[in-house]
């Protein structure tokens, strides 16, 4: 079963592997040791966040900046994916946060882009970031 609650500090540990394990694997084409488990802490700070349970186990996350209506990461265990549950805690922060909403995919991240395309989300402009060009993607309705 899928469950979206408040984040609590002690899913911290658990989120930290979880953003750690996903950038490596999904990010390849960087040097894996470039991401550290502490950078969780760092890219989060003062945002807000979601956690997201299957069957009672931590399987992923949603932050955003809320002062902007910017989603900052969206991140499901490997293991978890397909499952609905980045679904439930994208639809979960955008009942928090209103429209419109934005926030960047990297362009070679294919099956995340398919992803937020698929829900409406548009491509309107482009940029560069450390992980390489991503896309600046909004959802006006």
């Amino acid at each position: 079963m899928v469950e979206v609650r408040e984040v609590h500090e002690a899913d911290f540990p658990r989120l930290r592997e979880i953003f750690l394990q996903l950038r490596r694997e999904t990010f390849h084409w960087n040097d894996p040791a470039i991401y550290r488990l502490e950078d969780f802490d760092t890219q989060t700070e003062g945002e807000r966040m979601l956690v997201g349970e299957i069957d009672g186990q931590v399987a992923g996350f949603i932050s955003w900046w809320a002062p902007e209506n910017f989603i900052h990461h969206l991140y499901i265990d490997a293991a978890c994916k397909r499952r609905g549950l980045g679904r439930a805690l994208l639809e979960a922060c955008l009942r928090r946060i209103g429209r419109p909403a934005q926030l960047k995919c990297v362009s070679r991240n294919a099956n995340a882009l398919a992803f937020y395309h698929a829900l409406g989300w548009k491509s309107i402009a482009t940029g560069c970031s450390d992980e390489g060009e991503y896309q600046l993607l909004q959802l006006e309705n």
